[in-house]
């Protein structure tokens, strides 16, 4: 778990593991989309969401569940696990190359269309779908649940599709079917299979200008600026230094900062927390679609989405998380979950200059309890809310280092 790759995965606002390229194999005539079986019109699903991400289950081959990100940031399936499949599920696949966001060589990995993949009552044959030779990102290290791989396009263009975050629960429609939608309309453009929306943003550098964002339903954060006029987006004065995430191509750096205003159709969120990727991680890259940058599930998680790829729109309705602040974590800890030892967990990184390091709290320490509450009855989420819980807010933070237990008082601070 101490490997590099791991670092700052999910729990600097965003993953840009989402907003990749995928060089597959070119779709066979079979490639058609996901179907309902016999005279079914719609469906539903209860969904996990964790750290803003829409975990749905899914089946393989007739095998499962298998637990999947449902992400409107790509377009062939994405299997990040492997070993849920069998040599006898890879038929006909080729290497190929991954590439994305992050410093480092590209990935490989399998390319097939021999794969039949089940969610409810809808069934896709010979689904184009991307494996890797090996699970570079383990996921649940810091989800603290096993994540087995990404979906997207096919799934979403084939229905009408309900996101409703308020009661974390997916309703998906018979295309062509009378269905009563809320919310307004926000126009979306498919640009390679990923929806692009057009934004206001009033940010410190730059002032109101209309962004071109990709709607990046499995990115945590909720707003990344990457491009401006070809060039890296301008940061304001006031920013702090954070790893970003993972990507294909490895590590993302840059800083985090706020905008004043998102304005979305008749919506508009104010001082919202935005990534800024370094150039070289992320805004050339961003320059080959000509987007600013993206909007991810932090922001969305505001709206129930009802998302029509087929007439080209998306309709946002404000729930009940629409007037809740946009926060950042407080106290500089980066923290993870061993997998296989529940509940256990530990401090990965401290950011520089932050109340972790005041604390006098180490990398390698095991989190025991907060606030005197053993954390075996809590999960990530849990733990992540109260380190962003309050400006000045006290924390103590019990932690295990070198066969004692020993107590340190966190205080946290509001840094950006």
């Amino acid at each position: 778990m101490k490997s590099w790759l791991l670092k700052a995965f999910w729990l600097n606002t965003w993953v840009s593991l989402l907003l990749i390229t995928v060089i597959c194999q070119p779709e066979t005539s079979s490639a058609q989309g996901f179907e309902f079986r016999g005279n079914r019109k719609k469906d539903a699903l209860e969904f996990k969401l964790v750290k803003n991400l829409i975990i749905i289950p899914i089946y393989i081959n007739k095998k499962g569940p298998f637990n999947f990100i449902l992400d409107t940031g790509v377009s062939p399936m994405l299997v990040t696990d492997p070993t849920i499949l069998e040599a006898s599920d890879l038929k006909q696949v080729r290497t190929i190359k991954l590439t994305g966001l992050g410093k480092g060589n590209d990935v490989e990995a399998f390319a097939s269309n021999s794969l039949q993949v089940d969610i409810g009552k809808s069934n896709m044959q010979n689904i184009p779908a991307a494996i890797l030779k090996k699970d570079i990102f383990n996921l649940s290290n810091f989800l603290g649940i096993h994540v087995h791989g990404i979906i997207g396009y096919y799934f979403i263009n084939s229905f009408l599709v309900k996101i409703k975050y308020s009661n974390q629960r997916l309703i998906f429609y018979k295309p062509g079917e009378k269905v009563k939608i809320k919310g307004e309309p926000i126009d979306i453009k498919l640009i390679l299979n990923k929806p692009y929306i057009t934004a206001g943003i009033l940010a410190p550098t730059v002032g109101e200008i209309n962004a071109k964002l990709l709607m990046d339903s499995g990115a945590s954060n909720g707003l990344s600026l990457e491009s401006y006029d070809g060039k890296l987006f301008p940061e304001p004065k006031k920013k702090i230094p954070a790893n970003l995430g993972m990507g294909f191509s490895g590590l993302i750096s840059g800083n985090i900062g706020r905008v004043q205003k998102v304005k979305i159709g008749p919506f508009t969120l104010t001082d919202v927390i935005a990534s800024y990727p370094d150039y070289n991680d992320g805004g050339a890259k961003a320059t080959e679609t000509g987007r600013n940058g993206s909007v991810g599930a932090d922001l969305l998680r505001h709206f129930d989405l009802t998302i029509d790829y087929a007439n080209n729109k998306v309709y946002l309705k404000p729930n009940s998380n629409y007037k809740l602040p946009f926060e950042h974590d407080m106290s500089g800890l980066e923290v993870y979950i061993e997998e296989g030892k529940s509940n256990r967990f530990y401090v990965e990184r401290i950011e520089p200059n932050s109340p972790g390091i005041t604390a006098g709290i180490l990398v390698g320490d095991e989190i025991v309890s907060v606030n005197f509450n053993p954390v075996k009855t809590m999960d990530l989420e849990n733990i992540g809310n109260i380190f962003k819980s309050g400006d000045g807010r006290t924390v103590i933070v019990e932690v295990f280092r070198k066969s004692e237990n020993i107590y340190k008082v966190l205080t946290l601070k509001k840094r950006i």
